[in-house]
């Protein structure tokens, strides 16, 4: 009964830190290692498998706001005490990668390489490097020609090179010396919210919104769904995401909430909702002329920011 923990995102100069907390519970699973040893592929698969099978998962945010003004080691602790709230289960030790002590609790083994060692410690820095990247790639859309699905925020040349042209962002961390010369821009809106770091409010409701469905687009993909279109609509009915799967056809909707707190999105999907989901699933079988193919009604839960796929329930 280990938690693992590792953090990512420290060294970058844009973005939040994430840290992860991995309860594996005896669940075995191959290929774990380092996440900056694993191709983005290998990353994003073995993201999966953890979510299925793990005890428990947590992590945890910091904005670069809350960085500069906190200081990195402290914004470290806080992200760390983040995502432990998340393991409600009883365990016996925490593994930290590295010889910082980002929980003070007697259980604390501090190790040089854990993500390489410790199953537990890779599965928290996997997990923590899928959720950042995700955030990155969305906040790309956001920040239009920063590059930031590229760089994720690190000091690359590229990353360099856009600074010195178009100036820092409000996701900048401007305590970092290579950007102290800049003073933070004025925000058109808020900024990754310091007292709730699971949000991005510098995201719209619509680009939370179709981020939600991306997340689930790709969940379906990873489990062997081809997707025949998403948003299908009429002026009678509406559908999230139509996918194929062997010889099942899926209508899927998508629930999206912030956090968990808010409960899960499932809970949505009503008997009246189901009826309305049933009606568009015909409806659309009968205007495609599907024959011969069995059709499943489908829901996806997601919360966060970046979102994640927290249950996908078939339901008839």
């Amino acid at each position: 009964m280990i938690v693992g923990i590792d953090e990512v995102g420290r060294g970058a100069w844009a973005g939040p830190m994430a840290v992860g907390a991995v309860m594996l519970g005896g669940a075995t699973i191959v290929g774990l290692t380092d996440s900056k040893k694993l191709t983005k592929k290998q990353r994003e698969r073995l993201d999966i498998e953890i979510r299925q099978q793990a005890t428990a998962i947590g992590i945890g945010w910091v904005s670069a706001r809350q960085i500069d003004q906190m200081g990195l080691s402290a914004a470290l602790k806080l992200a760390a005490r983040r995502a432990l709230r998340h393991i409600q289960h009883e365990y016996h030790e925490i593994i930290i990668d590295g010889t910082i002590a980002l929980i003070d609790d007697p259980r604390v083994t501090l190790m040089k390489k854990a993500d390489l060692l410790v199953p537990s410690v890779s599965a928290a820095s996997i997990v923590a490097k899928v959720a950042r990247d995700n955030y990155m790639q969305h906040i790309d859309m956001v920040f239009p020609g920063y590059k930031f699905a590229a760089h994720v925020g690190y000091g690359t040349a590229m990353h360099r090179k856009v600074i010195e042209t178009r100036g820092v962002t409000p996701l900048h961390r401007l305590s970092y010396i290579p950007l102290a010369q800049y003073d933070r821009p004025i925000s058109v809106g808020p900024t990754f919210a310091d007292n709730d770091p699971t949000l991005s409010a510098v995201i719209t409701t619509k680009q939370i919104g179709d981020a939600a469905e991306d997340e689930a687009t790709n969940y379906l993909l990873r489990q062997g769904h081809k997707i025949v279109t998403r948003n299908w609509r009429t002026k009678f009915c509406e559908i999230d995401i139509i996918s194929r799967r062997g010889d099942t056809v899926y209508f899927t909707e998508v629930k999206y909430r912030k956090t968990d707190a808010q409960g899960g999105g499932l809970a949505a999907i009503t008997a009246k909702k189901r009826r309305q989901m049933t009606f568009a699933a015909e409806y659309y079988a009968l205007k495609n002329d599907l024959t011969n193919i069995n059709l499943r009604l489908a829901a996806v839960d997601v919360s966060g920011q970046p979102p994640q796929v927290k249950n996908f329930l078939k339901l008839g």
